[in-house]
């Protein structure tokens, strides 16, 4: 099946076929209904607005009606094996808490972005000195739902914040597919006009530290090759 979307691409890759998933802020169930068909998911979706729970049902989804700030506290430890937020974390109002409940509720969570630090969004800033139009921010600043935009560089460090393990990382621009990156590079805050991460918890008492002195970041995209 055709994608339209490059993050959605990206995100088939990741995860296994036949996990449990839950889509965050689903919309009209595009990327639930993909990995379903696709991945053979046991997949939920939870979705802000009337109109999306409705389209979704339509597709024969199982999306209930609910907030990610508040709604997601409902939800028991460890119920799903990914739980995906894609262009939705910028939209909510408690970005931090969303991100850590996401990691509370599944193994690992898979957050796609705009990026603010994108060159492109700098030359308008500088240039022009208007809030940027872009292709990963197509809205202009009166009618956007986003309400917390933040850069790759403020991603990592919120990850940090959180003692958040990040275990694979892909950037998009323009039309191009997914492109493996090491997010700790300075110069990919400036690249990257959308980022993707997958995330999980570091094992039980092991520190961010220790972990990376362990082993590094993996950026290859895909875990499960081989």
């Amino acid at each position: 099946m055709t994608t339209t979307r490059e993050d959605f691409r990206e995100i088939l890759r990741l995860v296994r076929p036949g996990s449990r998933v839950l889509d965050v802020g689903c919309g009209e169930g595009a990327l639930l209904d993909l990995l379903t068909h696709d991945k053979q998911v046991d997949g939920r979706g939870l979705e802000i607005s009337a109109s999306g729970v409705a389209a979704c049902m339509a597709r024969g989804l199982s999306v209930v009606q609910g907030d990610a700030d508040q709604d997601l506290d409902h939800f028991p430890d460890k119920t799903f094996d990914y739980a995906i937020l894609s262009q939705t974390l910028q939209a909510t109002r408690q970005p931090r808490h969303v991100l850590a409940e996401l990691l509370r509720i599944a193994d690992r969570a898979i957050v796609s972005f705009p990026n603010f630090g994108h060159w492109r969004v700098r030359w308008s800033l500088l240039s022009r000195g208007r809030m940027p139009e872009t292709k990963a921010l197509p809205m202009p600043w009166w009618s956007t739902p986003n309400i917390h935009l933040c850069t790759l560089v403020d991603f990592l460090a919120l990850t940090d914040d959180l003692n958040v393990r990040v275990d694979a990382c892909a950037a998009f621009a323009g039309k191009g597919p997914a492109r493996a990156i090491d997010p700790s590079s300075a110069l990919e805050n400036w690249r990257a006009e959308t980022c993707l991460f997958m995330l999980s918890r570091h094992p039980q008492g092991e520190d961010a530290g220790q972990a990376a002195a362990r082993e590094p970041p993996a950026v290859s995209g895909d875990l499960f090759d081989g």
